[in-house]
């Protein structure tokens, strides 16, 4: 039995835009992507797949569900089997044994993770106080035509030349394992010298910290003001921090990148920072290592239209190449992917102070297509007039093609290297040995009627299946007041809070209908309208989700005390159980008043 922790991970790895992609031709359509449905057939697109949800649904059919019950349903692999394909895609290995991490090993898991968290948010806010202060990192910054408002909004840094300067912000300097853990200091071995027992990783270097997707701190690059070496010292690899799968500026660029609907990939941390000076807010960096596969998933998930800048020497054409070899698995016909080559004298930085924007632009626009530059690539150096060369050609492109999945692009790329090498498309599919797709029809899951839970019960489910880190903040005597009025005693309710509760901080849409499988087809048609709604405020539902309970709490209350006074309160445990009754009922209503006053400062 796979462990459900493995599913949580998994899940949050994989990006279902990329896996449903791979088989049905997506378009975006506002915040989600729409394409025909694999599962029935249509000639209107009814078929959406959403990125913040990580969830698809077709409006036609009902079908919806995760990454992994798109494989399920799509390819008709069983459920282990479509877990090791989503894990292998996205290099994690699926463990054997069912997961018996003691309760008391996992809290201690967990605690580590978080004390990791609130050291780099303490050294960060430390490094940024130090800036104020350090006249001389406050220079060069302002060299570099960086205003305060920009250094502010990347969080920018200084770290003091002092061998301990973090003692300031860590009194327990010597003994806190998550500063070296975290990779914040380097703690000397057995065998070094007596004297300091740690000493600071980062010292009198500009600091920029890098953010994950949510916006914490979970690394950092170090930038030197003169000529020290190396010119930028990373963070190193932490439970936090895995360089081949973050990119710097990411988490700040994502409005602009949205807005001018491409990304522009650089290769350092002061191209983006100054880009983003000059208008090019679009702009983010891979972290002193190769683009990773990794990184193209995450920034096809930001926008179609990805647009690399490398300088125009041999060690920017060498980081393209790998850039290139990276992004064949996930090109899409509904995808463009683009080279910059700057003169080898500059970087974007450079080119812009020299030529300014409206030039760079024009360099953008200009970027040479994916297509070309692979073409250029397998071609470079031969001579294409012989036999020879034209055999290296193919044989040099043969991998990438076979990287491809089968798309017009590749089609259009055969085509293009057919003529190239003096061959016809047949004989190049056939001498690369390209597959094309496999197609299996499929049928629609059956539609279910169902009887639909009471009103309010419905509502309370809805609101917990958007946000399921709720059921962590509803008690138990809530969700009984509920189930009085439910038909089926508010067990679907109880399950929906059970489950929620056993993902705990980690849960999300998505990975509570994974959840939610084991217990019942019942959930169906609530996942479906859920899925179909657009994404909401967690904050608006936490107060909408106490009104819907308050509301189930008063229709209780005023049913018993009109049961009450119907009977004439003929004891005087009746009349003091009805004066409860009416004080209880009075203080909903207040709590109503105070909630009120809280949406309308939302």
């Amino acid at each position: 039995m796979i462990p459900q922790t493995f599913i949580q991970d998994l899940l949050n790895r994989v990006d279902i835009v990329d896996v449903v992609g791979k088989y049905v031709q997506l378009k975006k359509g506002g915040a989600n992507f729409m394409g025909l449905c694999p599962f029935h057939n249509e000639k209107s697109p009814s078929f959406t797949v959403s990125p913040t949800k990580q969830f698809y649904h077709c409006f036609g059919c009902g079908a919806h569900g995760t990454a992994i019950g798109f494989l399920i349903e799509y390819s008709g692999l069983g459920f282990v089997e479509a877990v090791k394909e989503l894990a292998q895609n996205v290099g994690m290995t699926v463990p054997e044994n069912d997961d018996k991490m003691p309760p008391a090993q996992r809290a201690e898991t967990k605690a580590k993770s978080m004390a990791l968290s609130e050291a780099m948010t303490r050294a960060n806010d430390f490094y940024r106080q130090q800036l104020r202060g350090a006249q001389q990192a406050i220079a060069y910054l302002k060299k570099r035509g960086l205003t305060g408002e920009v250094a502010a909004r990347f969080g920018i840094g200084y770290a003091p030349s002092s061998w301990d300067a973090l003692r300031a912000a860590f009194p327990d300097y010597e003994s806190n394992e998550a500063l070296v853990e975290a990779g914040l200091v380097i703690e000397r071995g057995e065998d070094d010298s007596p004297g300091r027992k740690r000493y600071d990783r980062f010292r009198d270097r500009i600091m920029f910290p890098i953010r994950n997707n949510k916006g914490q701190v979970i690394g950092f690059g170090g930038r030197v003001m003169d000529g020290g070496e190396p010119k930028y010292l990373n963070s190193p690899e932490t439970p936090l921090f895995q360089k081949g799968s973050e990119l710097y500026g990411l988490f700040e660029a994502r409005q602009a990148i949205r807005d001018a609907e491409y990304v522009l990939v650089t290769e350092g941390y002061m191209d983006v920072v100054a880009l983003a000076q000059m208008g090019f807010s679009q702009a983010v960096a891979t972290l002193g290592t190769a683009c990773t596969p990794m990184h193209v998933q995450k920034l096809l998930r930001q926008t179609d239209q990805v647009v690399f800048s490398f300088d125009g020497d041999a060690a920017g054409r060498r980081a393209a190449r790998r850039a290139l070899e990276a992004c064949l698995p996930y090109i899409a016909d509904n995808k463009t992917i683009r080279f910059l080559f700057l003169p080898k004298e500059h970087d974007p930085d450079s080119y812009v102070r020299e030529f300014g924007t409206q030039a760079f632009e024009r360099q953008i626009q200009d970027a040479m297509p994916l297509s070309q530059f692979l073409l250029n690539e397998v071609s470079t150096d031969l001579d294409l007039n012989t036999a020879e060369g034209r055999a290296k050609a193919q044989f040099a492109a043969k991998p990438m093609l076979q990287a491809m999945p089968p798309s017009a692009l590749r089609l259009q790329i055969v085509r293009n290297l057919a003529q190239l090498t003096q061959s016809s498309p047949v004989e190049i599919e056939a001498l690369f040995e390209l597959k094309k797709p496999l197609t299996r029809a499929q049928r629609a899951p059956a539609r279910v009627n169902r009887r639909p839970p009471v009103e309010l019960e419905r509502q309370i489910m809805r609101l917990l299946m958007a946000h399921p880190v709720l059921a962590n903040e509803i008690d138990d005597v809530a969700v009984g007041m509920v189930g009085q009025s439910a038909p089926d005693g508010g067990v679907m309710l109880e399950q929906l809070v059970a489950a929620g509760r056993v993902l705990g901080e980690q849960a999300s849409f998505a990975l509570l209908t994974e959840q939610l499988r084991s217990h019942s087809a019942d959930f169906d048609p609530l996942i479906a309208e859920v899925a179909a709604e657009p994404e909401s405020e967690l904050q608006a539902v936490r107060l909408e989700l106490a009104g819907a309970i308050r509301q189930t709490k008063m229709k209780l209350l005023k049913a018993e005390s009109d049961r009450l006074a119907a009977a004439g309160l003929p004891t005087e445990e009746a009349k003091a159980r009805y004066r409860e009754l009416l004080a209880q009922q009075e203080q909903l209503r207040r709590d109503a008043q105070i909630e009120s006053d809280q949406q309308k400062s939302l």
